[in-house]
């Protein structure tokens, strides 16, 4: 499904809802963290420890695939007009939501080209919308 032009969000909203959320995702990791500080007796967990690094990894896509599955739409998302839609006019699955999760992370591991890549690719389409068959909508004020 191709979405009409003006129905695109720019690059500077959706750069202030990724901002505005993981701005929520940082608070959010900071009391999920709590949990495994608890179970190890309240001392700080071991640098580099990779099932707290997994663990807030998962916490990270239960984060966004949450909002994305219910809604189409991230606190950050509602705040700047967004919303995340199936190609095929469905609600986006789990499934999408974990491919957009893990193509998002890859791309800003390129230090963003797979988002940048909408406005070079013929079907102006990221990364991670194309693999996930998804897109972003402008909604109206």
């Amino acid at each position: 499904m191709s979405v009409a032009v003006h129905n695109r969000p720019g690059p500077i909203r959706q750069l202030m809802a990724m901002v505005y959320d993981f701005l929520l995702l940082l608070s959010a990791l900071l009391f999920a963290a709590i949990i495994p500080v608890a179970l190890n007796g309240g001392e700080a967990i071991t640098p580099g420890n990779v099932f707290f690094l997994l663990y807030l990894l998962l916490v990270s896509f239960l984060f966004y695939a949450w909002f994305w599955t219910h809604g189409g739409q991230t606190l950050g998302m509602r705040a700047w007009k967004l919303k995340l839609e199936s190609n095929t006019a469905q609600v986006v699955t789990w499934k999408q939501a974990a491919i957009r999760f893990i193509v998002g992370l890859v791309s800003w591991l390129c230090l963003g080209l797979g988002f940048w890549w909408q406005w070079l690719s013929k079907n102006k389409q990221s990364w991670y919308n194309q693999m996930a068959k998804t897109h972003l909508i402008l909604l109206k004020e």
